[in-house]
């Protein structure tokens, strides 16, 4: 005699929930410090020469200044 089979439900475990949580999270946590590294390596670019006519600062925070006078001639 045939018997009638009900399917299961297909959910995913708990243990694989878990896993795919943490993996999104960790992958989260490497964005955000691959953007801050970028973030400390825009800010460490030095500009060598400029020469400014005028300058106008609204705010400015200076941790090392260092003021070398030179010729009209060189810059």
């Amino acid at each position: 005699m045939p018997r009638n089979l009900i399917p299961r439900s297909q959910a995913i475990p708990a243990a694989s929930l878990l896993a795919l949580a943490l993996g999104a999270a960790a992958f989260g946590a490497v964005a955000i410090g691959a953007l801050a590294i970028g973030r400390l390596a825009v800010g460490r670019v030095a500009i060598k020469k400029v020469r400014i006519g005028a300058l106008e600062v609204d705010e400015l925070t200076v941790r090392r200044l260092h003021i070398v006078e030179r010729d009209k001639g060189s810059l």
